[in-house]
């Protein structure tokens, strides 16, 4: 059963391509514009490419939840998971999602390494990004509640999903076991062969122990997007900012303006984060509208906002959204 799928990131795909066209736009904030872009577009089409593959295996299914896309927040830390299922015996797959045409090493210390277009570069470890956010999750869990029968917390299992024409590169498997890292469309396979080898007498018995009814792992699945909190869309770093365009020489007799140094609410950045949020002619500073969710606002909340412009970036946000910075 599908029950969430991926948010909708079009207002962020928009400001990263309208940034581009800034004039005031140094070399270093080029450069990070253009590899976030990449990177972000990348990442769209990844998590897309392992959903619809999700989505196909367990399209009817009677035992699974399906959710896409979810970012909870407990105690400050964040667990961004990019597919979360849903078992009614096995309890759940956290699953995260790497879009690497290219090729992939991982060597005998679990080391990841990407190589795309003649770029050689390491990256952190997906399973162990993934850990963390069980250890997340899992206090999530408990706190709402979501427990198996017996009172322990639920089993998580892990899995990375890469591009079908990705190239992996393996240790043996007696030094380090990356059977948990594969292929996007071989998921159906892999969940056999984990379903095959974990149900033994031991884990036949304890499913059936720990077994719940669709109607209910549905019910922990809407508790659980209840609890998603998604990124502010238009949120940029400080140093993307930009700087003001350098002063032209005066002609003899006339006066030099000062360039623009203070960053306020007519700046070209937050006029492009304003109008991708809205998709209004104008920036939203200073207005009565969520610059999230495009949604009314009360004036306390507006000046609530505007009294703190440095955390707010000069924008004003509901009170939901305002929890995001």
């Amino acid at each position: 059963m599908l029950l969430k799928t991926a948010d909708d990131k079009s207002k962020r795909l928009s400001l990263l391509e309208d940034l581009q066209k800034s004039p005031l736009l140094d070399a270093k904030q080029k450069t990070w514009l253009r590899q976030e872009l990449g990177r972000f577009r990348k990442g769209i089409q990844g998590e897309r490419d392992s959903a619809y593959y999700l989505d196909q295996y367990f399209k009817g299914g009677e035992n699974h939840v399906v959710l896409h896309d979810l970012r909870f927040v407990v105690d400050g830390d964040v667990a961004q998971i990019d597919h979360l299922i849903i078992n009614r015996g096995f309890g759940m797959y956290l699953i995260e999602t790497k879009n690497y045409g290219g090729s992939l090493s991982i060597n005998d210390h679990g080391e990841f390494t990407a190589e795309y277009d003649d770029d050689r570069f390491g990256i952190p470890s997906p399973i162990e990004q993934s850990r963390r956010h069980e250890r997340i999750l899992k206090r999530l869990l408990s706190t709402l509640g979501i427990a198996n029968r017996t009172g322990a917390s639920i089993d998580c299992h892990h899995l990375v999903m890469l591009h079908p024409k990705a190239i992996i590169q393996r240790p043996p498997a007696k030094i380090f076991d990356t059977s948990n890292v594969i292929k996007a469309d071989q998921f159906p396979t892999w969940h056999g062969q984990f379903v095959e080898k974990t149900v033994g007498f031991a884990g036949a018995l304890k499913m059936v122990v720990n077994v719940r009814s669709l109607d209910t792992v549905k019910e922990w699945g809407e508790m659980l997007m209840r609890q998603h909190r998604p990124a502010n869309l238009l949120d940029l770093p400080d140093f993307m900012q930009p700087r003001g365009r350098a002063a032209t020489p005066a002609v003899k007799g006339e006066q030099v303006a000062a360039p623009a140094t203070n960053i306020g609410a007519q700046s070209p950045v937050l006029s492009v984060a304003a109008q991708s949020s809205g998709g209004e002619s104008q920036p939203l500073a200073r207005k009565l509208i969520c610059a999230h969710c495009s949604s009314k606002i009360t004036f306390p909340e507006g000046k609530f906002c505007w009294n703190n412009e440095k955390r707010f970036g000069g924008l004003q946000y509901c009170r939901e959204h305002q929890a995001l910075f």
